[in-house]
């Protein structure tokens, strides 16, 4: 595939840590938009510095990254904010504001784009806990909610706006099956819209339920399933 028809594209691309080793090594793969695929490896394998990678947290130490078709290596800084609202993540450690409710939690991007009433904003985030099951949390701040709470309302929080790239680090961790489930459905639902979906698990049941494609991590290094390394290869 192209990489100027890409959503996100990495070529030869490595990180390192101030002066330790690479912990990622050689990253190759392209992601059409409306693609989803599962990210997958063991603990320590390199997802969450991938992940940042993708969000913009960190600038690779070598190669190419492109987002939206932007070499994010000469993204001035003033940009940075445009583009990041573009994406949305889920991490792993929720990163909520403990003096907002749920609700005001979720709409803070709605809000931060602009362009949609507060009517709207309160008819739409109420909608989106509900179906998430927190129709009786919405005026609930983080520090009284559930692990499993905190998680759907950063769900909520990151698919209010349908970016056109979600990112969500072990989305489905702190949750039952059924809840899990749910959650998959609300980022196919979300796919089948447009936007481009890349979930980070240890999952491997939901990976074969859900039957998308897969980037494989191991050591930093991009792999097929059965461990062969794929150096060079791109993601469709």
């Amino acid at each position: 595939m192209a990489e100027n028809s890409s959503v996100i594209a990495f070529r030869n691309v490595g990180l390192r840590y101030g002066m330790g080793p690479e912990v990622l090594c050689d990253i190759n793969f392209a992601l059409q938009p409306g693609s989803f695929h599962f990210l997958t490896g063991p603990s320590g394998a390199g997802k969450s510095s991938l992940l940042k990678l993708m969000y913009l947290a960190h600038r690779p130490t070598r190669g190419l990254v492109t987002l939206f078709d932007e070499d994010v290596a000469k993204v001035v800084r003033d940009r940075l904010p445009l583009l990041r609202r573009r994406i949305g993540v889920v991490f792993q450690d929720f990163r909520l504001l403990d003096h907002l409710t749920a609700l005001e939690n979720v709409a803070l991007p709605l809000r931060l784009a602009g362009g949609v009433s507060d009517s709207d904003i309160q008819s739409y985030v109420a909608e989106l806990l509900t179906w998430v099951g927190l129709g009786d949390q919405m005026h609930a701040k983080p520090p009284v909610l559930s692990g499993g709470e905190q998680q759907r309302v950063a769900i909520a929080r990151a698919v209010i706006t349908r970016p056109k790239l979600l990112l969500a680090d072990e989305p489905t961790g702190n949750v039952d099956n059924n809840m899990g489930r749910r959650l998959l459905h609300l980022f196919a639902q979300l796919n089948k819209l447009g936007t481009t979906v890349v979930i980070a698990t240890h999952d491997e049941d939901m990976v074969a339920r859900f039957g998308h494609p897969r980037l494989q991590l191991d050591n930093g290094q991009i792999v097929d399933p059965s461990g062969a390394s794929k150096s060079g290869a791109g993601a469709a």
